[in-house]
This record gives structure tokens, sequence and C-alpha cells, in this order.
């Protein structure tokens, strides 16, 4: 199994969840998060990775907007 990690969601509709996502062979994440919301694809966001220093996680998601 892939080592994981839980990050937070900042700004949009998912402000204030997190995920937890699979971390690459480098031990990073993806670069984007696809947020579907409660109605379905049309409601998508697009989350992207932001690195925090000296933060635990030293990541986060940012909202950049709707996914269409």
């Amino acid at each position: 199994m892939a080592p994981s990690a839980e990050i937070p969601l900042v700004g949009g509709v998912a402000d204030g969840e997190s995920i937890t996502v699979e971390l690459d062979v480098n031990g990073r994440p993806p670069l984007t998060h696809h947020h579907v919301g409660d109605g379905g694809l049309a409601e998508s966001e697009i989350y992207e990775l932001t690195s925090m220093t000296g933060d635990d996680p030293p990541w986060r998601y940012e909202w950049r907007g709707p996914a269409i």
C-alpha cells in the first residue's frame, strides 16, 4: 500500500474539509484535487496544492475555481 497524507482544503464549498491522498514515489501528493459537489461533475471545483513551510502537514489544497 502506498503512503498517504491527509491534506486540508481551503476555500470554496469544501473549505475546512480534509482529504486523504496517496503520495507518489517522491513522497508528494497530486498537484490538483477535483472536488465533486453534491450536483456531481457539474459542481466540481479545482483545488491546487500549495506547500506550507513549518506546517504539519506541509501542504494544503487551495481553491482555484469551478472545474467547468
